[in-house]
C-alpha cells in the first residue's frame, strides 16, 4: 500500500483522491491551508449574496472523508524535499509520501500599484478572500473593481446585491474584448451599464490612496482621474500557485511543468489544475488552463495513472461557460477576438440585445469551429461530437435545433437564426425548415 500525498482540497485534488479511492486501498492524503472540507468555489459568490450558506457549497457531507477513508490535513506546505520525499508543514509536523499530486490552484494578480496592500483592496479566489470581502465592504457606499474578467463582473454584481454603487475599469475598448469578438464585446458593454455599472473602458490603475487610518480612499487612474471609493477589487486574473514548489526541483515556468500524462520532471510527483503549464500542444487550447471542468479531467486521468492505466489527459475540445448577472454564455471550439483569415464567421443577435450566436468556420473546408452563444442554451455533448467530428456549418445550422436545451417554454430562435445566415451569405431566403 502506498502512500498518496495531495496538496490542494479544490475539484482537481478532490477529483483525483475519490477516484483514487474507487481504483485503490492507497492511503490518501489530502493537505489545504485554505479550508478543512471542499467547497465549490464558482459559489462563493452566491454565499456573498446570500442565496446560499457554506455548507450549501460543500458537495460532500463532513462525514464523507472518514467513510472513504480519505485523510484531511488542515495545514500549510512550507517546504517540499523530492529527495526523501518528505513535506514539511507550518505546523511543524512532517508528511511523507511515495507519491506526491500537486493541485496548488491559483492566486491572485498583483502588479505593484502603489497602495495595492491597503486595507479594503483584495482580489477573489479564495474562501478567506470571501471572508476578507465579507469585513472590507461592510457599511461601503463605493467600490472600484479593476479588470474586466469572469471575476470581475462576479465582484460587480455581489457588491450591487448590497447596494454598493460600482465603478468598473477596463483598458479595453469594451467589456472582455481581450477575449470575445466586438460583436459580443459591445452586447455585453451595454447590458453591464444597464445595471447602473459605471464602466469606463480604456482605462488603467494608476494608483490607490489611503485614508489617515491606512484605509483605501480612492483610486486614481493614468488618464489622472481620481475616484473616491472604500473598497477596491483587484480582477486582473490568476497565475499559477507554484511559490511553494521553489526549492524542491520541480521544474516551472509560469506553471509546474507536465507532460501528456501530468508527470512532472520528478519521479512520482504530478501535477493537476490551476497550477498547471503543459509541455506539449492540444490543438485549440492554451497551456494553461484554469476553469473548473480541466481541474476535474485532470484529476480522472493522474488517478488512472496511478492505479490502472497510463492514461493521457485529452481534454477535446475547448469549452466554456459563464454568466454576465442573467445573461448566460457558452463557448464551444474557437471564436477569437479577432477573425483569422482562413476564417468566416456568422453573427446573430436579437432585437433584445440579450441572446446571440456567434460561428466561426474554415473558409475553404466550411469545418466549424466554435460557437460562441448567450442568452440560448445548447447541449454540451452535440457541440463537443460536431467539433471533434469536423461538422460543417451546413450541418451544424441544419441540425442547430436538436442542440437546443432551453426550457419547454422559452421561445425558440434556430429559424430565424439560419433564414438571417442564409440572407447574410446569399442574400437568398432559407430552404431549411
Amino acid at each position: 500500500m502506498r502512500e498518496i500525498v495531495i496538496i490542494g482540497n479544490g475539484i482537481a485534488g478532490i477529483t483525483a483522491a475519490r477516484h483514487i479511492r474507487k481504483r485503490s486501498e492507497n492511503k490518501i492524503t489530502v493537505i489545504s491551508s485554505e479550508t478543512k472540507h471542499f467547497f465549490s468555489r464558482t459559489a462563493l459568490m452566491y454565499v456573498y449574496m446570500g442565496h446560499m450558506r457554506y455548507e450549501n457549497i460543500k458537495p460532500y457531507e463532513d462525514w464523507f472523508w472518514k467513510k472513504n477513508r480519505i485523510d484531511l490535513v488542515n495545514d500549510h506546505v512550507k517546504d517540499i524535499s523530492t529527495t526523501e520525499r518528505v513535506l514539511q508543514l507550518e505546523s511543524g509536523k512532517t508528511i511523507a509520501y511515495d507519491i506526491l499530486i500537486i493541485a496548488t490552484g491559483s492566486k491572485s494578480n498583483k502588479f505593484g500599484w502603489p497602495g495595492q496592500d491597503l486595507k479594503g483592496v483584495q482580489g477573489l479566489y479564495s474562501f478567506q478572500d470571501l471572508e476578507k470581502m465579507e469585513t472590507n465592504t461592510e457599511n461601503v457606499q463605493r467600490a472600484v473593481i479593476v479588470g474586466g474578467g469572469l471575476i470581475g463582473i462576479e465582484m460587480v454584481e455581489m457588491l450591487l446585491s448590497r447596494k454598493i454603487e460600482v465603478t468598473l475599469l477596463i483598458r479595453e475598448n469594451s467589456f472582455w474584448n481581450n477575449i470575445l469578438p466586438d460583436q459580443e464585446s459591445r452586447m455585453l458593454s451595454k447590458h453591464i451599464r444597464e445595471h447602473h455599472v459605471d464602466l469606463r473602458t480604456k482605462t488603467e490603475l494608476e494608483e490607490i490612496l489611503s485614508d489617515d487610518n491606512g484605509n483605501v480612499k480612492a483610486v486614481v487612474t493614468k488618464g489622472g482621474a481620481q475616484i473616491d471609493c472604500q473598497f477596491v477589487g483587484l480582477a486582473v486574473g490568476v497565475s499559477p500557485n507554484v511559490d511553494v514548489l521553489k526549492n524542491s526541483g520541480i521544474e516551472t515556468r509560469r506553471g509546474v511543468l507536465v507532460n501528456e500524462y501530468l508527470e512532472t520532471n520528478i519521479p512520482d510527483v504530478y501535477a493537476i489544475g490551476d497550477c498547471v503549464e503543459r509541455t506539449y500542444e492540444l490543438p485549440g487550447r492554451k497551456s494553461i488552463e484554469q476553469v473548473w471542468y480541466t481541474g476535474r479531467m485532470m484529476g480522472e486521468v493522474v488517478a488512472q495513472t496511478i492505479c490502472t492505466t497510463k492514461t493521457k489527459y485529452e481534454p477535446g475540445p475547448w469549452f466554456n461557460s459563464a454568466k454576465f448577472f442573467d445573461i448566460e454564455f457558452q463557448a464551444y471550439g474557437n471564436v477569437g477576438n479577432e477573425l483569422q483569415l482562413d476564417e468566416e464567421e456568422f453573427y446573430w443577435e436579437h432585437d433584445g440585445g440579450k441572446k446571440a450566436i456567434h460561428f466561426v468556420w474554415n473558409k475553404n473546408s466550411k469545418i466549424i469551429l466554435g460557437i460562441n452563444v448567450f442568452g440560448i442554451r445548447l447541449r454540451h455533448e452535440k457541440f463537443d461530437r460536431w467539433l471533434r467530428e469536423q461538422k460543417s456549418i451546413h450541418f451544424v445550422l441544419q441540425n442547430l435545433e436538436s442542440a437546443n436545451f432551453d426550457p419547454e417554454l422559452f421561445k425558440r430562435h434556430e429559424k430565424e437564426i439560419v433564414e438571417d445566415f442564409e440572407k447574410s451569405m446569399f442574400g437568398i431566403k432559407s430552404t431549411v425548415a
